[in-house]
């Protein structure tokens, strides 16, 4: 990932938040050992601003899609209000190993971290635990995979990982939550493709979509997905943010 990169996969900006197409593979920050990660590179979107934006929520290391940042303390403000309240949409697609028990349906299964010195830590169906509800929806079946659609109502860490293995279909490509027995020979198959952001009390909801990872692509034709279909990428286009900066905002925003 390189800064340059990193600017080409920016899917909205205004003047209190970026929303960037986070590249599977790539921590958004430094785990306990250090390594790449994507904050090193977030100083090439301050776009003028004295601070480089910060992560308003999280991806997992191999979780695609859409990620919200915040320009600046006051807006990180805001967005951790509606993160926190639920009222932040977030949708994601998954390709699944088997499928759930219908069409679609709400889990609700509360979760805790559980942690052994062989194993590391990992997330656990509790009913001591955090609540965590996710609402789901089959989009496509074929050959013993499932294409889920996905709504998490909380925010919990693996939740919807943990969610898909409860319900008997983990994600392909888990090494967590999937078939344990042997390595997995895939890359997760989890994508975050749209967020909706209420951001500003007298304009519309800032509704942006993410096109599907490449490795993900193969999975989703067989299971009728149609790239044709898929909304254009938003033209960018110079506009006078409330902060006083020139930025690059949708010309028009994905449906």
């Amino acid at each position: 990932m390189t800064p340059d990169q990193l600017l080409a996969r920016l899917i909205y900006r205004d003047g209190l938040m970026l929303i960037i197409d986070k590249p599977a593979g790539l921590p958004v920050h430094a785990g306990p050992r250090g390594g790449v990660n994507l904050e090193q590179y977030l100083d090439g979107l301050r776009f003028g601003l004295p601070r480089a934006p910060s992560l308003a929520h999280r991806l997992d290391r191999d979780t695609s899609g859409c990620l919200v940042l915040g320009r600046h303390r006051k807006a990180l403000a805001r967005l951790g209000k509606l993160f926190a309240s639920s009222r932040i949409g977030k949708t994601y697609w998954a390709v699944v190993v088997g499928a759930p028990p219908t069409p679609e349906g709400r889990i609700d299964a509360p979760l805790a971290k559980r942690s052994t010195e062989a194993r590391g830590w990992w997330m656990k169906v509790d009913a001591e635990g955090q609540s965590a509800m996710t609402d789901w929806r089959v989009l496509g079946t074929a050959n013993g995979l499932c294409w889920l659609e996905l709504k998490p109502e909380t925010g919990r860490t693996h939740q919807i990982r943990v969610h898909c293995a409860h319900l008997g279909c983990p994600v392909l490509g888990d090494p967590i939550y999937g078939d344990r027995t042997a390595p997995p020979t895939e890359p997760l198959h989890l994508h975050a493709r749209r967020v909706v952001v209420p951001l500003y009390a007298n304009r519309e909801a800032i509704d942006v979509t993410a096109p599907p990872p490449p490795h993900m692509l193969a999975h989703l034709q067989a299971l009728g997905f149609d790239p044709a279909q898929e909304p254009l990428r938003p033209v960018l286009e110079d506009r006078h943010a409330a902060d006083g900066a020139s930025v690059l905002a949708p010309a028009r925003r994905p449906r």
